[in-house]
């Protein structure tokens, strides 16, 4: 397949609503893949790749285990009571609003939500500025709280520590890549997360800071 070709493919195949998702071909696992940062939220219902860097955030990847249609969020912090009810946006920097959204989207595709196998990662302690708040710890315990009071269970986990991870979801199939990443050789993620939070504060509506 040529490169003019592959590239028309990939950036035609998304299902309507995450057309601004970077999505890309990845030479290494030699699919294509989509790359979501804080606040966005990437469903699919074809064979492909979804990944993200975590340091403080959660990401939840859920999909319907019987017709392979899932996605994944990248949520920041916990709550936020009100939203602008925009599908990417910043409102999906916080849980509340990126479950729903990643929850109802596979639903609408197809999914049943009796059929939702879920795995968590992130909330790592990162943030060494945010000694009294552990920004992680909060979005860990949110998340799980929300998953019971939703009726439904986690498959698999990996979150706290201190360390950042990067992570790759496959949505048909369910399985997930994962690596811890070492934070004391490079600080980029905290300041990033950082800045991050800063920017939440100053302009709530703005959906165009790019993390990772």
């Amino acid at each position: 397949m040529g490169a003019a070709v592959l590239k028309q493919k990939i950036t035609t195949s998304t299902i309507k609503g995450f057309e601004h998702v970077n999505r890309y071909w990845d030479t290494r696992m030699r699919m294509p893949a989509a790359k979501i940062l804080p606040g966005e939220c990437y469903v699919s219902k074809t064979g492909e790749m979804i990944v993200t860097v975590l340091g403080s955030c959660i990401a939840a990847c859920i999909r319907d285990r019987k017709i392979g249609i899932g996605g994944m969020n990248h949520f920041m912090l916990p709550i936020q009571k009100d939203s602008g009810g925009g599908a990417i946006t910043a409102e999906l920097a916080y849980g509340n609003w990126a479950m729903e959204f990643l929850i109802n989207e596979i639903i609408k595709q197809g999914g049943r939500k009796s059929n939702l196998e879920i795995k968590i990662f992130g909330g790592g302690k990162v943030l060494s500025n945010f000694s009294q708040i552990d920004v992680g710890a909060r979005n860990i315990e949110f998340v799980l709280r929300f998953i019971e009071q939703e009726g439904l269970q986690v498959a698999a986990r990996d979150v706290g520590s201190d360390h950042p991870r990067k992570v790759l979801y496959f949505p048909d199939t369910g399985a997930v890549k994962l690596k811890r990443l070492r934070i004391r050789a490079n600080d980029t993620i905290e300041v990033r997360e950082r800045e991050y939070i800063e920017s939440m504060n100053k302009k709530p509506e703005s959906s165009d800071i790019e993390l990772f």
